[in-house]
């Protein structure tokens, strides 16, 4: 049996296995509506959103240190009013997934929330994701709405389904 250790991670320890795993992603998955691989360089820039937003970045690693799952929020829409709201992504190495890793990290990233007196957490996941989808409801999120064919990958349309999760959090949100 092996032994997964949750993280904090890093750009410095942690972006080449990001990197690998949202590539992965893109390529053989509707998980990202990416086309295109990701650069190293592109990991810099993403590192920098997390820590000017205050945002975490989530991990497990395996008994030997490799990086296996990630997760992470940030911004949901770049208005004020919606600061109390934030969209979350979760990935697990395709060599890992089906073994409850997800559901470790989306309980990290809920409880990262409250520490942040995050009000809404938001995740836009492909309608065709059934995993990602009973993941989100045994966590409590309900489905809110679903964007018929607003994404196109691998020769067919993609539906967006958005799924949501409302905190007791902030205890006092405030205008401004």
């Amino acid at each position: 049996m092996s032994t997964h250790s949750l993280v904090t991670c890093s750009h410095a320890r942690h972006a080449p296995a990001i990197l690998d795993i949202f590539n992965e992603a893109i390529l053989n998955s509707t998980a990202l509506y990416d086309y295109q691989q990701r650069s190293p360089a592109s990991m810099d820039a993403w590192f920098e959103t997390k820590a000017r937003g205050n945002f975490p970045v989530i991990g497990i690693e395996d008994e030997a240190g490799k990086l296996v799952a990630f997760g992470s929020f940030g911004t949901f829409r770049a208005w004020p009013a919606y600061k109390y709201s934030v969209e979350h992504s979760v990935y697990v190495h395709r060599d890992h997934r089906g073994q409850g890793l997800g559901l470790r990290i989306m309980q990290g990233l809920i409880e990262a929330a409250r520490q942040r007196e995050v009000h809404a957490m938001i995740g836009g996941i492909d309608a065709s994701n059934a995993g990602s989808i009973a993941l989100h409801e045994r966590l409590g999120f309900s489905h809110v709405g679903t964007l018929p064919q607003v994404g196109f990958k691998f020769g067919r349309w993609l539906d967006l389904a958005f799924y949501q999760l409302l905190l007791e959090t902030p205890a006092h949100p405030v205008d401004g």
